[in-house]
């Protein structure tokens, strides 16, 4: 399974974004999105669910508890 740091280094690079953007659209400063992907630090709850809706993808998925993105609804 993958680690969360992994998971958001491949969905950044699959979906062609920068740290910076998701950063911004997340509304966290751009060193605090690095410690997650550097697997310094983890997200808050509502962080987790903000990063989840920004890739489109479950909160599973981004967790590295499943290999299917999709969304349960």
């Amino acid at each position: 399974m993958s680690k969360f740091s992994d998971r958001l280094k491949e969905l950044k690079s699959a979906n062609n974004t920068t740290q910076k953007n998701i950063a911004d659209n997340i509304g966290i400063s751009l060193r605090g999105y690095q410690y997650y992907e550097t697997d310094t630090k983890e997200p808050t709850m509502t962080k987790l669910i903000a990063i989840a809706d920004y890739f489109n993808v479950s909160i599973d998925y981004l967790v590295g508890r499943t290999d299917n993105p999709n969304i349960n609804k």
